[in-house]
């Protein structure tokens, strides 16, 4: 159905059109009619036309301008200028309105239905336009959700290589290398710090998550993850390395009318925390902040800079080089954990050469922690007394070169322990996929069939797969399929739908082309 609209102060001119119009196109259209530009703007507004065939000369408003006027409420219209008022500035002002057609009276029926036509296809692809658009924003309300899921997940548990990350960034418009976290928290009600009856509410919740995931949104424009038990976290994208004393008390503000909006709409109590800003791999320590700053108020809203959550540290203490520290253990970075080793030693002996005990302290703190956060990343078993001698050794130290060596020693062993458990998993999962790869190359096995083999998530097993054998799974599989029939071609008189069969594939023609496609012939010029 067509909604076709008609503007022109001649009677004898609308019923005209209105008869050819209905004679050509029967049932297909819709046709409403005015005589003055006042009233062509007023039906637009209630009949909502497709196309407009809209003369210039008309009492009161003028053609020109009632178009004008009709676009600014429905900017699709299609509009088709018929006049007798054959005059150039209008027809030009017309054009740069994105008039279709500017047609002269008398119009000849034939040039008349042509345009009408031409007009429809153009509400046609307008349509289909509109109808794609939607279909694309029904699929992204449905896919972003998991999207935008899967990078809290990656920012909070750091289970992740930097490309996803950046691939999460891409997919999901983030640009910012900075952000925050905030941590919705609700229950049935409030006990203080605590809220009540968790379980019982996240179920009820998950009822209610899309509506409550449009509210969040409404108010914060971050990413929004899944509920986790009875909590939401949503990441903020900063471009900032810190808040603006402004722009921290408006974020509160807007979660408070979050948090009065939500306690009202959903049948649940919130509560939100807000964590400091921090890059991308260090989310979850300001998700953790706005967790902890909840526990110290009970308050609806709270910013973890209002409690002062964390540690402080004096002015020259060399934050980043510890934390790169410790993150280049946990990555199993042997060089630069060593390099930074150095470099906090050399910091210690810049600033408190002459206080050897607490450089020894700080020395044995950090072999600690670098072994207790090995022993987490390797599974190794710990052994109570594995550490008996640690003591003796720092206080017997008698120089620091001596005390920098077993530092910097330690610190690599421990990143060593790491990356030689990581590999290991590696090589160790990758030989159990080839081993299985080799005895079921005949049936039809999947990336995913393999990572169920040897359990862990087709993601991962696909990234270690390549990273070992050069290849991805497919294109292995592929090359090893094609090897086994080249040697069946050489070597045996199976007919092709056999050797077809052989190597793990149901259909010939798709074997054929994967054989020419890989070694340059077909599997009967190979034979021959």
């Amino acid at each position: 159905m067509y909604r076709i609209m008609m503007a022109d102060d001649e009677g004898i001119v609308l019923d005209s059109f209105s008869y050819l119009l209905k004679e050509e196109f029967g049932d297909e259209i819709l046709v409403e009619t005015a005589k003055t530009g006042r009233a062509v703007i007023e039906l637009a507004e209630r009949f909502r036309p497709d196309i407009v065939l809209m003369d210039i000369r008309m009492p009161g408003i003028n053609g020109i301008d009632a178009i004008k006027e009709i676009s600014k409420r429905d900017p699709g219209i299609t509009f088709i200028v018929i006049s007798a008022y054959d005059k150039f500035g209008y027809a030009q002002e017309a054009i740069n309105l994105g008039v279709m057609e500017y047609l002269n009276k008398p119009v000849d029926k034939d040039k008349f239905l042509q345009t009408v036509r031409k007009a429809m296809r153009q509400v046609d692809v307008e349509r289909n336009k509109r109808t794609k658009e939607l279909e694309i924003l029904e699929k992204m309300e449905t896919v972003t959700p998991i999207l935008e899921s899967g990078f809290i997940y990656n920012l909070l548990f750091q289970d992740f290589f930097k490309e996803d990350i950046e691939s999460f960034k891409k997919l999901l418009e983030v640009e910012s290398d900075y952000g925050y976290m905030i941590a919705l928290v609700f229950g049935e009600n409030q006990d203080g710090s605590f809220m009540t009856n968790a379980a019982g509410t996240s179920v009820r919740i998950q009822n209610h998550i899309r509506d409550m995931r449009d509210i969040v949104k409404s108010y914060f424009s971050g990413v929004v993850g899944p509920v986790m038990a009875n909590k939401i976290a949503v990441f903020m994208p900063y471009d900032k390395k810190e808040f603006d004393y402004n722009d921290r008390i408006e974020i509160i503000d807007v979660a408070r009318s979050l948090v009065r909006r939500l306690n009202t709409q959903m049948d649940a109590i919130f509560r939100v925390g807000i964590g400091t800003i921090k890059t991308l791999d260090k989310q979850m320590i300001s998700y953790n902040e706005a967790l902890d700053s909840l526990t110290m108020t009970t308050g609806s809203v709270v910013h973890s800079s209002d409690v002062s959550i964390g540690c402080e540290y004096e002015d020259d203490y060399p934050v980043d080089i510890e934390t790169a520290l410790f993150e280049n253990l946990r990555q199993g970075k042997i060089d630069e954990a060593m390099s930074n080793a150095n470099l906090f030693f050399d910091w210690m002996m810049e600033n408190y050469k002459n206080f050897a005990d607490d450089i020894k302290l700080k020395t044995l703190e950090f072999v600690l922690r670098a072994e207790s956060l090995a022993y987490e990343k390797t599974g190794d078993l710990y052994k109570f007394r594995s550490r008996e001698d640690y003591l003796k050794f720092i206080n017997n130290a008698s120089d620091y070169d001596t005390l920098r060596k077993w530092f910097v020693d330690k610190i690599s062993e421990a990143c060593q322990n790491v990356m030689y458990r990581k590999e290991k998993r590696s090589y160790g999962v990758v030989d159990r996929a080839l081993s299985y790869i080799q005895n079921n190359y005949q049936k039809d096995i999947s990336l995913e069939d393999v990572s169920r083999e040897v359990d862990i998530s087709p993601y991962y097993f696909s990234k270690i797969f390549k990273d070992s054998t050069g290849e991805n799974f497919i294109e292995y599989l592929t090359n090893l399929r094609i090897e086994k029939a080249k040697d069946l071609l050489d070597n045996t008189d199976l007919s092709m739908k056999e050797i077809c069969s052989e190597v793990g594939y149901a259909n010939q023609n798709y074997f054929s082309r994967i054989f020419k496609k890989n070694v340059g012939v077909t599997p009967t010029e190979y034979k021959k």
